[in-house]
């Protein structure tokens, strides 16, 4: 073992012990085939990043005492990029030849699914390495589209063994994930090298929200075989305006840390064909108002999209409504939580009557969208229910944002004294 071990071994148990060697025989496995792996376990992040100005400023390491790699545990989680290795049996081969027992996870490729195509190509997700009593969990991650990394849910096939490792407790996998390029550094840690995200605080904070949701190019397909997409030049150019503005709003409220969703009819768009409906004119965007900023109607206007109405207050009914490009608007409403509902408000301008829309309690995941990473509701079946209706497969040309939503109510009259400050159009 080396020199570098002897420091370490003296304390600590024969059983954390064994944890650190298999790490240091993985690490040299991957190294001598040259596969740049960092660390994305939680639990060994979580002590690192307690310590990490010290392990920053140290490049050889802290204490003698084996601190982070032999922290009780199953497995130790590395992620990979698909596209700096090559799928070698090598590895495999010399894996074996350490002692390593191995398991591949396969499934299909979302990213090839499309209204074409929905491709049986089959990619590695997932690897498992097993030494003595600890295991490797090795995470492919894969660039998707909207300049983000998808990870795949880790799935058994029929004939696999799963008593190879306590599956239920791996912490990547349950779902597929979603996750901004991580800037490494590469630190020592308890006399190993490896590299970890930069900032393991926000990668710990992003990997609790990760949750990602496929779009559903199956039901898309069978729902234009129903009702055929409009190929019309209006409706072509209208997509095409409305993606922009999607990807200029996402620009603008992410440069303000502000937390949105596709909502309304871009929500059921994204849920019901994969796309934006053409006849809708305009694009919706939730926000829970806890988020709101006071510097978002400044920051559209700087991006060359003017405010066109804002109507009610922070405290009650907030919605804003700016023009893009032609006649194409962006609505923005915003969300208030109740003990078992949230809603959010309409005003008519003309008679200063107030409406309000009730959805059941939702919480927030990823999706990719006209090639964008993007936050819709987890449980958007019921979000899209609520408001559009057990119809909302068919589609419907005529809309009444007053009348025709499932969950809308009254809200009474905005005080005449009020309608100034609540009903302001430009």
């Amino acid at each position: 073992n080396g020199a570098a071990f002897s420091k370490v071994r003296g304390s600590q148990s024969g059983q954390d012990s064994t944890r650190w060697h298999v790490v240091r025989k993985f690490l040299g496995l991957i190294s001598s085939h040259n596969i740049p792996v960092y660390l994305i376990d939680p639990l060994i992040l979580g002590l690192v990043d307690k310590d990490i100005e010290q392990i920053r400023s140290s490049p050889d390491g802290l204490s003698p005492e084996c601190k982070y790699f032999c922290a009780p545990r199953d497995f130790t989680t590395f992620a990979l990029l698909d596209k700096t290795w090559k799928h070698e049996v090598g590895l495999f081969r010399t894996a074996e030849k350490m002692g390593f027992q191995w398991l591949k996870i396969i499934n299909k490729d979302p990213r090839l699914d499309g209204m074409d195509d929905l491709s049986g190509v089959e990619i590695p997700l997932h690897y498992i390495f097993k030494l003595a009593s600890h295991a490797i969990h090795l995470v492919v991650f894969y660039e998707r589209s909207g300049n983000f990394l998808w990870h795949g849910p880790l799935r058994l096939k029929k004939h696999m063994d799963r008593k190879f490792v306590p599956f239920r407790k791996l912490h990547f996998g349950r779902y597929p994930g979603a996750y901004e390029k991580p800037e490494l550094l590469l630190v020592s840690i308890d006399d190993l090298k490896v590299q970890i995200p930069k900032n393991p605080s926000s990668f710990l904070e992003e990997m609790s929200h990760s949750r990602f949701l496929e779009c559903r190019y199956r039901e898309a397909r069978a729902f234009f075989q129903l009702y055929p997409d409009d190929a019309s030049l209006d409706a072509v150019e209208f997509r095409k305006k409305a993606k922009s503005l999607l990807h200029l709003a996402a620009l603008t409220l992410n440069n303000l840390g502000v937390k949105f969703w596709l909502s309304s009819g871009t929500c059921l768009g994204w849920y019901r064909q994969c796309n934006v409906i053409p006849h809708s004119k305009d694009v919706d965007l939730g926000i829970f108002i806890r988020d709101y900023k006071a510097d978002i109607i400044p920051a559209f206007q700087k991006a060359g999209v003017p405010l066109k109405h804002k109507f009610g207050k922070v405290e009650d009914s907030l919605e804003l409504s700016f023009q893009g490009e032609d006649d194409v608007k962006l609505d923005i409403f915003f969300f208030y939580e109740e003990d078992d509902h949230i809603w959010n408000g309409g005003t008519q301008a003309k008679s200063g009557k107030k409406f309000k829309y009730l959805f059941p309690k939702f919480t927030l995941c990823w999706t990719e969208f006209v090639e964008l990473k993007v936050h819709v509701p987890c449980e958007t079946l019921q979000y899209v229910e609520a408001n559009y209706g057990p119809e909302w497969k068919v589609p419907v040309k005529m809309w009444d944002w007053k009348s025709s939503p499932s969950n809308v109510q009254d809200n009474g009259v905005w005080p005449v004294d009020e309608w100034d400050d609540v009903i302001q159009i430009y």
